[in-house]
């Protein structure tokens, strides 16, 4: 296919319509040129496709932490191999995933879909994702390219932050993507550095698509376009959603005036048909669907017991053995939260709950109590519904069935539903009670609503959505309760209707019916829960985040554990001391009852497959194999970076290159746990080291060997982390090009720990370093790598460091800072177990 003979053929307004929405996930097909649709869709956990709606069920991975906290990159890799199958399911040619920005603060409200709080893991990990999608011809979109690492004033606040940092930490991961090969870059809805980057000319232009080589297409965020002549001479290729925006007739305009140069538009045009050759939607017949078809469900399921992180575990209680009597307590044991909130949400086609888990091994006697319930909103009603389309005048237009009751379409409207005419929208359903008494229901959207039930109104009222983030209206609407007398066993006839009038452009559709059935006080409930804890061989609290805390639109205001859960655990521990807790959350959480539990088990965002995984891996089926991709404070305060408010329109990133653990120990502060932590089911040695400088070409860094030993009584897997720490100054290298590597410096001599280290608490023995003042922290992640070993079995590792980790932004070039280097190799970034020194020359 002969791309400049195609541009060759199109008109200036045609070249102009392709660079732009033809809605809200698509760009525009023109089969004069054999060009078809080119699809869109968000992720990253599963491909959502056009439709936000229950009737098109995905595959709901684990979230981007959990994946991250894997470290295993094979396994990510097949994970974005099933989401390029999904997403060719679907007719979805770009998936606007995976998210690299930098988990910056725990208080991030949208941490749960970033990989890691390092740059480098981060870049691993998602270099990895990138790779497995585009493996089954479906483009990757890694994003939001750079320093969105925050939702509070997202939308416009400006990050100021240094060059050094920029590059050292935000920029690589990005870096890393482009030299993986991605097809797509977003670019954010925040300013850097005064600079709104769909305008940022300096980075689109000249970092990523000159001094990178970025050869694939830039697309914003949804609505970050907001000018005309300042994006497209910035470097933006496509400015979504359309056909609405400030491109259009005003790009087309802005050239034949001279503004805008034709030859910008016609690197645009050759980007985008560049990525639809690339995806099968450019000439001959579409793309078949994948061969050998990954089973998604088991496939979701392994990852989820792969990323589960054993922070504690006294006394080896976990795996469990011999049990007659398990208590098992929680909300989020019965409805686990399977994902964040957000643009990040699918609708699984069925979410396995941690007591359905359980329950179906059938070994033991489980015993479920709620204990207190920390949800603010009411879940939508888990019943068949059915929406139904009416005109003006009440007369059925079109009808599909809902498998809850929640309707919700962003964009598109539902399959063979036409809209024209549409004055609006109603949930209907038929709820048969369980139990007597008062019923809560809830209306959850804006705008106007009627609800009946068996065609008595209890409800007309108007909605207002809150100021600030217009997401907020579709992703957390404002809810009203009613409260309604039912009686047990009694059918009633329910109907929320929504009049709209918005169907005409953008379709916009959002809002549930929930419910919740008489409930005891929580009183009550933390005294059952106590008491059936009591009486059981092992209790199980499942504990989490709710959709108030951790979802896109907003930051958290805390990291407590919302509603009584804190109190629940410390009440269930106190009645039972073989009490594990399951933390069901994206990002950290206070644990003021760490002392008082035998066992702590981080079990993320699990995904659909959540409560057969957590079997698995509390039973011995599966390794606990996750370790910390994030460092997790004891108390919030305690937390070095904490800041994601932005003063005046500003957030500044002062720290530096001080983020995450590598602020932990500038600080000397010590956390719950630490970066690179996680405990597994077997013992580890680690025998020797043996670290050899290497020079050449794309061969420049460094080779680690590494020897570990499985010490225990079955199989079981480890995170070999290498870290380089600096033993001598030189932060600051001369000024001049870098210069030529004089040779290869020979191997290294290795440094044994004591034998008897064990995989017990962490506690840091390093208090601040004089090399972070230096512009340098006082040690980093250059490398590591997963290992798997039967009982017994040692195993060699050769982990490659690359220059990089050998180099600093300085007068805007890298450079290689000369020098002794101890490379340290350890379970986490405070368990360093092996030291062998390296030194780099230039």
């Amino acid at each position: 296919m002969d791309i400049e003979e195609l541009i060759g053929a199109l008109d200036l307004p045609s070249k102009v319509r392709l660079l732009a929405g033809a809605d809200m996930w698509s760009l525009p097909a023109m089969p004069e040129i054999g060009l078809r649709r080119l699809v869109m869709s968000d992720g990253p956990i599963g491909v959502r496709g056009e439709q936000w709606s229950t009737a098109d069920p995905s595959i709901a991975l684990p979230s981007p932490t959990a994946l991250a906290a894997t470290w295993d990159t094979g396994l990510v890799r097949r994970a974005g191999r099933l989401l390029a199958q999904e997403a060719r399911r679907k007719g979805v040619h770009v998936l606007l995933a995976p998210t690299l920005n930098i988990q910056r603060s725990p208080l991030a409200g949208r941490h749960f879909e970033c990989f890691s709080e390092d740059p480098l893991l981060t870049g691993e990990i998602g270099a990895a994702y990138v790779e497995g999608v585009q493996d089954g011809g479906v483009a990757a979109t890694p994003k939001h390219f750079v320093a969105n690492d925050f939702e509070t004033e997202r939308l416009t606040a400006d990050v100021v932050v240094c060059d050094k940092a920029l590059r050292e930490v935000y920029l690589a991961p990005f870096e890393r993507m482009v030299r993986a090969g991605a097809w797509g870059v977003m670019a954010a809805y925040n300013a850097t550095n005064g600079t709104t980057m769909t305008e940022h000319a300096e980075l689109l232009l000249g970092v990523l698509k000159g001094e990178w080589g970025f050869d694939g297409f830039v697309v914003s965020d949804w609505t970050a376009t907001r000018s005309t002549e300042a994006t497209a001479l910035a470097g933006l290729d496509v400015a979504m959603p359309g056909p609405y925006g400030p491109w259009g007739d005003r790009l087309v305009e802005a050239v034949r005036s001279g503004r805008v140069p034709e030859h910008v538009v016609d690197d645009k045009v050759r980007r985008v048909l560049r990525l639809a050759c690339r995806t099968g939607a450019l000439g001959g017949p579409a793309p078949r669907p994948l061969p050998d078809p990954i089973d998604g469900t088991a496939l979701a399921r392994e990852v989820a017991a792969r990323s589960f992180t054993l922070l504690r575990n006294e006394g080896g209680l976990l795996p469990l053995r011999g049990l007659r009597s398990v208590a098992l307590i929680g909300a989020g044991a019965a409805q686990v939260r399977a994902m964040g909130g957000g643009s990040a949400e699918v609708f699984p086609d069925k979410v396995v709950s941690p007591l359905d888990g359980l329950r179906r091994r059938g070994e033991f006697d489980v015993r479920y109590a709620v204990g207190t319930d920390p949800r603010v909103r009411l879940e939508p009603l888990a019943t068949p519904s059915r929406a139904v389309f009416l005109d003006k005048a009440g007369v059925v237009l079109a009808g599909l069935p809902l498998r809850t009751a929640e309707a919700r379409w962003l964009g598109e409207p539902p399959s063979g539903v036409d809209l024209a005419g549409v004055a609006a929208v109603e949930i209907r359903t038929t709820f048969t009670p369980e139990a007597e008494g008062p019923h809560q229901f809830s209306i959850s959207g804006a705008g106007a609503f009627t609800m009946s039930v068996d065609g008595h109104t209890v409800l007309d009222e108007v909605i207002v959505p809150p100021e600030g983030d217009p997401a907020a209206a579709f992703l957390a609407p404002p809810e009203r309760r009613i409260v309604v007398e039912l009686a047990a066993g009694a059918p009633v006839e329910l109907t929320v209707r929504h009049a709209t009038s918005a169907l005409s452009g953008m379709v916009f559709i959002a809002f549930a019916l929930g419910h919740a059935a008489p409930s005891p006080d929580d009183e009550t409930l933390l005294a059952e829960a106590a008491g059936i804890a009591a009486g059981a061989d092992v209790a199980i609290v499942v504990a989490g985040t709710t959709k108030e805390t951790e979802s896109e639109g907003f930051d958290r205001a805390s990291l407590a554990l919302p509603g009584r859960q804190d109190e629940l655990i410390a009440r269930v521990a106190a009645a039972n001391p073989r009490t594990i807790v399951v933390l069901n959350a994206g990002s950290p959480v206070e644990m003021p009852w760490l002392d008082q539990v035998a066992a702590v088990l981080l079990a993320w965002f699990p995904g659909q497959e959540a409560g057969d995984a957590l079997a698995d891996v509390l039973f011995g089926d599966a390794e606990p194999g996750g370790r910390l991709p994030t460092t997790w404070p004891m108390r919030a305060q305690d937390v070095p970076v904490l800041d994601v408010t932005p003063v005046e329109g500003k957030i500044r990133y002062d720290e530096g290159v001080l983020v995450g653990y590598r602020a932990w120990e500038h600080a000397g502060s010590v956390p719950a746990f630490w970066f690179g932590h996680g405990l597994g089911y077997t013992t580890w040695s680690y025998d020797s080291v043996a670290a050899t400088r290497t020079a050449g070409g794309v061969t420049d860094g460094a080779t680690v060997t590494v020897a570990v030993t499985n010490t225990g009584d079955r199989a079981g897997r480890e995170v070999v982390q290498v870290y380089l720490s600096p033993l001598v100054p030189g932060d600051a290298p001369a000024s001049g090009g870098t210069a030529a590597r004089e040779g290869t410096d020979g191997p290294s001599e290795s440094t044994d720990v004591p034998s008897d280290v064990t995989d017990g608490p962490l506690v840091s023995t390093d208090g601040p370093s004089d090399r972070s003042a230096g512009g340098r922290p006082a040690r980093w992640l250059a490398g590591f790598d997963v290992v798997t070993a039967e009982p017994g079995t040692t195993v060699l590792t050769t982990i490659s460091l690359p220059e990089r980790a050998f180099q600093v932004w300085d007068q805007g070039c890298w450079r290689t800072v000369p020098g002794d280097y101890t490379v340290e190799i350890g379970r986490s970034v405070a368990d360093r177990r092996l030291a062998a020194t390296l030194r780099v020359t230039v």
